[in-house]
């Protein structure tokens, strides 16, 4: 595992487009309502959702709700 983390984003905050080579992450959503964009495909975040990302894949998560989006999220790192 290389982190374990929780993030709470704003109505409207967006973590920008991004992928990781070498790990794999895994977000839950504990509340909210989002999207999660992996490689340019959209799918609907909501409490209880879980959402997993595979290395090199191109990830963005927008919330589209009007409270916060609560996610907890880890990382695991994969062998090359």
């Amino acid at each position: 595992m290389v982190y374990f983390s929780r993030a709470q984003f704003p109505a409207g905050a967006c973590v920008g487009a991004h992928s990781h080579q070498d790990m794999c992450e895994v977000f839950f959503v504990e509340s909210g309502l989002g999207t999660i964009r992996i490689d340019g495909t959209d799918y609907p975040l909501q409490q209880g959702t879980c959402a997993v990302v595979e290395p090199g894949e191109v990830h963005e998560v927008v919330n589209t709700g009007s409270t916060d989006l609560i996610l907890t999220y880890f990382g695991l790192k994969v062998a090359l």
